[in-house]
């Protein structure tokens, strides 16, 4: 008989955003549309358990695009990638679909627009993570310069300084981002702002639900993937709320030794995750202890994003 009680709280919202939704929606109607095998340039979204959902169903995830036959369709995943793919890709006479998040694909028309205008480019993202290669990759190189961090800025060196503009990776933490932004405006005071917020409503809708979370709880569950940038930054947002967090994969990775001092938990889910793993994570905590569950809301959400008009002609 279970008798140790536990409360858990659930973010909301959580999980899945419009532009995770859309890019796996993409590649369900290309296996529908195409057949199997369809190719996927990197991982579609930063979820094992998704890709490997997709890969059961005729799916095939490559790093680079020689990989693909020339006859068969390629999606390009949702996190954006340098211009010189999709130019390859029309070289080769490929089929090709790009599952960029609409998001995304503002911050690069933010970049070529102040390239036009002559200004020097900096972006605020983390050095390797394919959004940021894939937005770095929209102008010749070296035509935006990638800060991480304020001790960044101070060492930029830029030629322009009277015409200087930033740009951000979609999945930063607000919070820091907002340090490296004042310093940046610091240094350069007639630095542009983007016109409108390049950190994506869903990161920042996560990362508010977070700290609202994290004020009641003595532990907080992130589900996400190690490589997911949003997804950690929910595990930072909760620490500096002064909560201890953690960030799993699956129900299998929780350190269940960390809750025996904890009498409430909280979980929320990166932009990546699907919502069964939350429910997987729940079915754990029920098998344990005898639950309260409740959900903290902070925002609704009903953003959508239309998938690209060739998934929907018929042949």
């Amino acid at each position: 008989m279970i008798e140790r009680k536990m409360n858990l709280y659930i973010a909301n919202p959580r999980g899945f955003c419009a532009g995770v939704d859309r890019a796996i929606q993409i590649v369900e109607m290309a296996l529908e549309k195409y057949g199997a095998p369809v190719y996927v340039r990197h991982e579609i979204v930063h979820n094992k358990y998704v890709v490997e959902g997709l890969v059961q169903r005729g799916a095939i995830f490559v790093d680079e695009l020689f990989e693909v036959p020339s006859d068969k369709p390629v999606v390009f995943s949702a996190h954006g990638v340098p211009k010189s793919v999709p130019s390859e890709a029309v070289n080769r006479k490929m089929l090709f679909i790009d599952a960029t998040c609409p998001l995304v694909s503002k911050v690069h028309r933010e970049a070529e627009r102040y390239h036009r205008q002559g200004a020097e480019i900096v972006m605020i993202g983390h050095k390797g993570h394919p959004e940021v290669i894939g937005t770095m990759g929209q102008l010749p190189e070296g035509a935006i310069h990638l800060v991480e961090g304020p001790d960044d800025v101070e060492q930029l060196q830029l030629k322009n300084t009277d015409n200087v503009a930033y740009i951000t990776q979609t999945t930063l933490s607000l919070d820091d981002t907002s340090d490296i932004i004042a310093t940046l405006k610091s240094k350069y005071p007639s630095i542009q702002d983007p016109k409108k917020e390049d950190i994506c409503y869903a990161t920042t809708n996560r990362q508010n639900a977070v700290k609202a979370l994290a004020e009641k709880v003595d532990m907080a569950l992130i589900i996400g993937a190690p490589n997911s940038s949003n997804s950690r930054r929910l595990v930072e947002v909760a620490r500096k709320v002064g909560c201890r967090s953690s960030l799993i994969q699956r129900a299998s990775e929780i350190n269940w030794a960390e809750i025996n001092d904890v009498n409430a938990v909280g979980i929320s889910a990166g932009a990546s995750a699907p919502e069964v793993l939350i429910d997987e994570v729940l079915s754990a905590f029920n098998e344990r202890f005898s639950t309260n569950i409740e959900n903290i809301h902070t925002v609704e959400e009903n953003v959508t994003f239309k998938v690209p008009a060739i998934l929907l002609k018929e042949d």
